[in-house]
């Protein structure tokens, strides 16, 4: 993978606080995806796996019951094997605490083979004022891998109007297939400056990003249409945009179908929880609709 490991953040140094690490492997087994090997250290673990699509294989991961606070360092590491399926997703939100001065470090790394599909939904990151954070995701895709994945942040309390006036939430994504980058994005929100939260955010309080790959012609014509409807549900109580990515080096070649190393990013600016999430869960009924043609099963953890 062709990152400089300068560019990457660093895991802080800390002594204090939760350090956990909670490591999965999915594969096929008896005709279904399940979780075959699970290794965890500290408070992350798993509910039982579901299968309410058939072979498909739900899973909630489950967070320091506390939330998270300076020093404490939590590390995912999810393998899914070729041909399996698997949806990952939290029951609730996480939350960040304010922090006197250590910071909190959260680390996800993904891994896809050839023909699994990986769909990565947790709920929301709530960084509260005073928070410092670093969070650092790695997206590695075979070349025929399937991935859909959103990171939904809050940045202080809106519904209390209590706003991220003091703190610190660094963000890093990356996105590999067949160890070429596809995608590199870094998020600074320091309230020391007062000019970047307000260039990110634009006076919103939540920022959310729902990234597809592989995406074919079809396919971003209906997420367009999705993201326009979903536009005038809403209205100003979210600021949905949808961008397409592609492999350059690959949109020289007439011999080989570029569109499989295409990503599509639809990006959310919003006020409140629920429009941003209801928007980004209608974008991916969409597209497991043209993948596999059918609605997806909604997680009934959603709905409590």
């Amino acid at each position: 993978m062709n990152i400089p490991e300068s560019l990457c953040f660093k895991q802080p140094e800390s002594n204090v606080g939760w350090h956990a690490e909670l490591k999965l492997k999915f594969g096929i087994k008896r005709f279904k995806t399940r979780l075959l090997e699970r290794q965890q250290y500290g408070p992350l673990t798993v509910q039982k796996t579901f299968h309410p699509e058939g072979t498909s294989c739900h899973t909630y991961l489950l967070h320091p019951p506390s939330g998270v606070v300076g020093g404490d360092h939590l590390n995912f590491v999810i393998d899914v094997e070729e041909s399996a399926h698997a949806l990952l997703t939290t029951p609730g939100a996480t939350k960040f605490y304010r922090s006197s001065g250590e910071q909190a470090w959260q680390k996800q790394q993904l891994n896809v083979a050839n023909h699994g599909l990986l769909e990565w939904l947790p709920m929301e990151n709530i960084f509260f004022p005073g928070a410092r954070c670093k969070l650092l995701t790695h997206i590695n895709l075979a070349a025929h891998a399937r991935f859909i994945g959103w990171d939904i942040q809050c940045f202080g309390r809106p519904v209390l109007e209590e706003k991220f006036d003091d703190g610190e939430v660094l963000g890093q994504t990356f996105i590999f297939r067949e160890q070429e980058i596809c995608l590199s994005e870094t998020v600074r929100v320091q309230t020391a400056n007062r000019f970047e939260p307000a260039a990110l955010l634009r006076d919103f309080a939540m920022s959310g990003t729902l990234y597809i790959t592989p995406v074919d012609h079809d396919l971003i014509d209906k997420i367009t249409r999705v993201v326009e409807r979903q536009q005038q549900r809403f209205g100003d109580d979210v600021l949905l945009g949808i961008s397409e990515l592609k492999n350059i080096s690959e949109c020289h070649s007439l011999a080989v179908n570029s569109a499989v190393n295409n990503l599509v990013v639809v990006r959310a600016l919003g006020h409140q929880t629920e429009p941003m999430i209801a928007s980004f869960i209608q974008v991916w009924c969409c597209v497991r609709e043209h993948w596999f043609g059918e609605l997806p099963e909604i997680p009934r953890i959603w709905a409590t």
